[in-house]
């Protein structure tokens, strides 16, 4: 019989597959849809579905005052990732803000560390260097020096690794459909604040926008698959494995990203950003390695 383990990892490779197909379909979107206000109406809508099954499943049960708090920093959390990701691809590609995205799973271990008080392993600290070095050569090397886009989506990189780390804290204790659904409708509201604050409230209300083919495909495809379904999956697989598992498996996340960017619009990398993409996917990987060979004592003194 297959785990709940096996069964929650295997999800969580198909929610990364599914936000790394997903970039190029944003930047697409938010070609004609103003980011805040794209954020705004994926986020609400999803957020809508999650909280009507939950009423359906359970009728006549409250909202517990208790999962509120959770949430909501939950949702600050992913706001500040999808705002800064999807500001950031108005001036980066998809395939450098997929690897740049990828980098969170460095940095996870290293916020247990912060929490935990445990020193990094000697893996943590190569997988960081190589994936530091293999950004070096993404951005630095490449036709295209960093630029502000890949600025923001590494900011982006951390709140993604913050919302991982703290998700594992509340997955197990809560509901995971309500759970998923007060984080959606908070990224919806800090995002409402974004398109007061920053974009031309005209853009909201005007429906040829929402009617043009690019929006409606991006909006259904996020709202559906990469917001309420992924996020539903993510909750609930975090009470089964842990954050820096969940970190090394949302690595694939820039390998889909690149292959999607290649097969949708023939974006192409150089050698050196070929050589950057996987000195950061190698990075990521041993971060999370241990020495299987060696004795059960020394392995339990390895920081997970």
């Amino acid at each position: 019989m297959v785990s709940r383990k096996r069964i929650a990892n295997n999800a969580l490779l198909f929610v990364a597959f599914v936000w790394g197909s997903t970039f190029v379909i944003v930047q697409k979107a938010i070609a004609f849809l103003p980011p805040f206000s794209f954020n705004f109406i994926r986020f609400f809508l999803a957020s809508l579905i999650l909280f009507s099954f939950y009423f359906i499943h359970r009728r006549t049960k409250p909202i517990p005052y208790s999962v509120i708090a959770p949430g909501i920093l939950l949702g600050f959390f992913l706001f500040i990732g999808y705002a800064t990701q999807t500001l950031g691809l108005l001036y980066t590609t998809p395939a450098r803000a997929g690897f740049i995205t990828g980098l969170s799973v460095v940095i996870v271990p290293f916020l247990a560390l912060a929490f935990s008080k445990q020193r990094p392993s000697i893996f943590a600290i190569t997988g960081a260097i190589l994936a530091a070095f293999g950004l070096y050569l993404l951005s630095s090397i490449s036709s295209q020096a960093i630029n502000v886009g890949d600025l923001l989506v590494l900011g982006c990189a951390v709140a993604f690794a913050v919302h991982i780390f703290v998700t594992e804290k509340y997955a197990a204790s809560y509901s995971a459909l309500l759970l998923a659904a007060i984080q959606l409708l908070s990224v919806s509201f800090f995002s409402l604040v974004g398109v007061f604050l920053f974009e031309d409230i005209t853009f909201m209300t005007n429906v040829e926008l929402y009617l043009h083919p690019t929006v409606v495909v991006g909006l259904l495809v996020t709202i559906l698959f990469a917001t309420a379904a992924a996020f539903l999956i993510q909750t609930w697989a975090q009470q089964f494995t842990s954050s820096t598992r969940v970190a090394v498996i949302f690595a694939m996340e820039p390998v889909f990203a690149a292959l999607t960017s290649f097969i949708l619009i023939n974006e192409k990398l150089t050698i050196q950003q070929v050589i950057g993409c996987l000195l950061i996917f190698i990075g990521m990987i041993i971060v999370e390695l241990k020495l299987s060979k060696l004795k059960p004592k020394q392995q339990k003194n390895i920081p997970s």
